[in-house]
């Protein structure tokens, strides 16, 4: 099986709410190390460099709602091990809790949360080469992380200031109702390919990657919506790199019956857990003729 959807398709913004901006914002900014891009009136966009990554809407005394469909966690894809090293080096200076490690074999990760409850990874990936194992399969591992062969890797020169040039949203990895109609759902008519399955699990990517989106049940089977007041993953993006990328998948989606909203250029959906997607073309796109 190959992806029927666009190679260079990747995440675009992540948008969630949250309790309180200004404490969240402090979080990222000081913890994560990413740079406010946008400030208003009970929102705000940070990101790297000039790529917007995520937006923040605040919703006063909003909480996590645990057993729901949603977000598990959003992923920030550093360029290098390096990069990695300096992450962790800044954690530590700067007491930030971790929620765990792992090295899954074709990546090398760190788990936190942030102040709301909203999980975040921060990850390097290995060279595709290294991805696979004699079968041509590849493997999920959680294996504990070698935080000290990463930390080897510092340049005992480098001053933090934030997540590097070239971070990148890798990822974002979904809490849902049932995996087999998710996986359908992203496979079928979005287009991935599915790249690795377990029973209660599944993760899906475009033009090979490992992943651009997993998807569980281990908030359990069946769990409803994220109710209105809780803090939530409001939306977030799929970026085509091409008006003719996007035309394809809108008319797999037609296809399908999805129903579909255009809003200033984008198209808003649904996917089968009631979370939202909106599917954009990459600034900068030439259109096809």
């Amino acid at each position: 099986m190959t992806s029927l959807i666009d190679s260079d398709t990747t995440i675009g913004l992540v948008t969630l709410s949250i309790g309180d901006l200004a404490h969240s914002l402090d979080f990222y900014r000081q913890h994560i190390g990413l740079t406010v891009l946008d400030h208003g009136t009970g929102s705000a966009t940070l990101g790297v460099g000039a790529r917007a990554m995520l937006h923040l809407h605040e919703q006063p005394g909003a909480r996590v709602a645990r057993r729901t469909s949603g977000l598990y966690h959003i992923a920030l894809l550093v360029p290098s091990r390096r990069d990695l090293a300096h992450v962790i080096r800044h954690f530590a200076e700067h007491k930030t809790p971790l929620d765990g490690a792992a090295d899954h074999i074709f990546s090398e990760a760190l788990y936190l949360s942030d102040p709301d409850g909203h999980g975040i990874e921060i990850y390097r990936d290995r060279p595709r080469s290294t991805w696979y194992d004699a079968s041509g399969a590849m493997p999920l591992a959680s294996d504990p992380l070698d935080v000290d062969s990463i930390l080897a890797e510092l340049d005992e020169t480098h001053v933090w200031d934030g997540l590097p040039a070239g971070t990148i949203n890798g990822h974002i990895h979904l809490q849902v109702t049932d995996v087999a109609a998710a996986e359908r759902f992203y496979t079928d008519v979005l287009g991935f390919e599915r790249m690795i399955r377990i029973p209660s699990a599944s993760f899906v990517g475009a033009g090979g990657y490992h992943h651009h989106i997993g998807m569980n049940t281990w908030a359990g089977v069946g769990v409803p919506p994220a109710p209105p007041e809780a803090a939530r993953l409001l939306c977030y993006e799929l970026v085509l790199p091409t008006a003719q990328a996007l035309d394809s998948v809108l008319e797999r989606l037609r296809a399908a019956n999805i129903p579909l909203e255009q809003r200033d250029g984008q198209w808003t959906l649904h996917d089968p857990s009631s979370i939202m997607i909106v599917l954009r073309v990459a600034a900068g796109a030439v259109d096809y003729e």
